[in-house]
């Protein structure tokens, strides 16, 4: 799952790749914004992004989709 976190001031946005759900990473997102704390997320290959949350612009989580392989549509 891919997730793009904006950074207030700052042009590019983080990119990360989880294997958490869309679900664990909202609920992950709701908890730090609500009690003020930073957002602490690991990506696929158990780096561990922080961010804190006075310094969030936006967070997206991308949609749970499963990869297609082929040329053809079927």
């Amino acid at each position: 799952m891919e997730i793009k976190i904006g950074i207030q001031n700052i042009n590019r946005e983080i990119v990360i790749d989880s294997t958490e759900s869309a679900d664990a990473i909202a609920e992950l997102v709701g908890k730090a914004m609500g009690e003020g704390t930073d957002l602490r997320l690991k990506d696929s290959k158990g780096r561990q992004v922080i961010v804190p949350t006075s310094a969030l612009g936006y967070v997206e989580i991308g949609a749970e989709e499963t990869r297609r392989v082929g040329f053809g549509a079927l």
